[in-house]
């Protein structure tokens, strides 16, 4: 990812330009949190058999399928 620097007056950077030929930015999401961290509604990392927030909490970490749905 390349990214420009901006200058104001001054000559100070105030800011940065994505370049857009980069490609998108995409973050990795959790394709499904355990149920621990679903009802406290914390980011689940989905470590299997048991994610970071379980082991911490020494809790039971369940993983319960969700029905696909289509869009």
């Amino acid at each position: 990812m390349s990214a420009t620097t901006t200058n104001n007056n001054n000559g100070q950077g105030v800011g940065y330009y994505y370049d857009p030929l980069d490609g998108p930015r995409t973050s990795r999401r959790t394709p499904m949190a355990c149920q621990f961290c679903r009802a406290r509604k914390l980011k689940c990392d989905g470590l299997r058999p048991q994610c970071t927030n379980c082991a911490r909490r020494n809790c039971a970490c369940n993983y319960i399928p969700v029905s696909q749905t289509t869009k």
